[in-house]
């Protein structure tokens, strides 16, 4: 199952959701941030054995997960009380999560509805900061109209949410980047939407497969990425993902620009692998401990 399969079955799932004002007052290092990692890459394994492959991924020296899955209050059916316990076990934080926003599902008739208030009930409980909103469905986003909506939608969630001292953000691909109406879709969320309540998760590879700069963007918008998704391309035609410092993207100099980005947690992903993707994760994992 790909991501955009996954995301548009549990949609419905949850509205949208947010994260805490307060967290951009100070920014880690890359450093003090420690190693993260998206569990979205170990989808497979995870369905099989879920503690098991989260106590491989510590193994490899992990320090922190960005879940995603999150139902009805559980993670691949295990409750949010009991994963706490689980991730305190293991020695793994978790800051951050994805959760689908179903914000301009029919169901929900584009309301922010009671999800949000239990998805950062339940962050609270996991200790995270952040909420995600992680993709659009190709209905969301068909006009500017509905950018502008959505970014409207954003700010009410990231309002309600402060609350719990959680902040909400929004996830990017590529489709945000290319034109529609003559306006760049992303550049409408980011200036349409109040800092205090929606900030940005920019995946350096999918800006950068869209033909944009992230550092660009760090210095158009500063302080408005306080997380990453470190992923790599490969110098190909295809230009598929690859482990990170196995691709064409600048790290060191990316890691560089994490103060004027605002970076406080980054997250290791890679949609596709092709090795084992415990192998993939650990190449990964080494090739940033070696420059951070």
């Amino acid at each position: 199952m790909n991501r955009r399969s996954f995301i548009q079955t549990s949609a419905t799932a949850s509205a949208i959701l947010a994260v805490n004002p307060l967290a951009f007052c100070s920014t880690s290092s890359p450093q003090q941030a420690g190693i993260g990692i998206q569990i979205y890459t170990l989808r497979d394994l995870l369905r099989d054995d879920f503690i098991g492959t989260l106590k491989k991924v510590a193994d490899i020296g992990y320090q922190h997960v960005e879940l995603f899955g999150y139902r009805d209050g559980q993670y691949f059916g295990t409750p949010v009380a009991a994963l706490k316990t689980i991730l305190d076990d293991l020695g793994l934080k978790s800051y951050s999560c994805h959760i689908p926003t179903g914000a301009t599902e029919p169901s929900l008739k584009g309301t922010v509805t009671n999800d949000i208030e239990r998805a950062a009930n339940d962050a609270r409980t996991l200790g995270q900061q952040f909420l995600i909103c992680p993709y659009l469905t190709e209905p969301e986003r068909q006009s500017i109209d509905q950018y502008k909506k959505l970014a409207d939608t954003f700010n009410r969630a990231g309002e309600i949410c402060r609350q719990y001292d959680i902040q909400f953000g929004y996830h990017n691909h590529d489709f945000e980047f290319f034109p529609l109406q003559n306006q760049r879709p992303f550049d409408i969320l980011l200036n349409e939407t109040d800092p205090k309540f929606v900030q940005f998760e920019l995946d350096i590879y999918w800006i950068n497969k869209a033909g944009f700069s992230h550092f660009d963007y760090f210095n158009k918008f500063p302080g408005r990425f306080p997380l990453w998704h470190v992923k790599d391309m490969e110098n190909s035609p295809e230009q598929a993902f690859a482990e990170v410092g196995q691709g064409v993207i600048p790290w060191p100099d990316t890691f560089k620009a994490a103060k004027t980005a605002g970076m406080q947690y980054f997250f290791v992903e890679q949609d596709v692998c092709k090795r084992p993707p415990l192998e993939s994760i650990s190449m990964s994992y080494q090739y940033l401990k070696s420059i951070l």
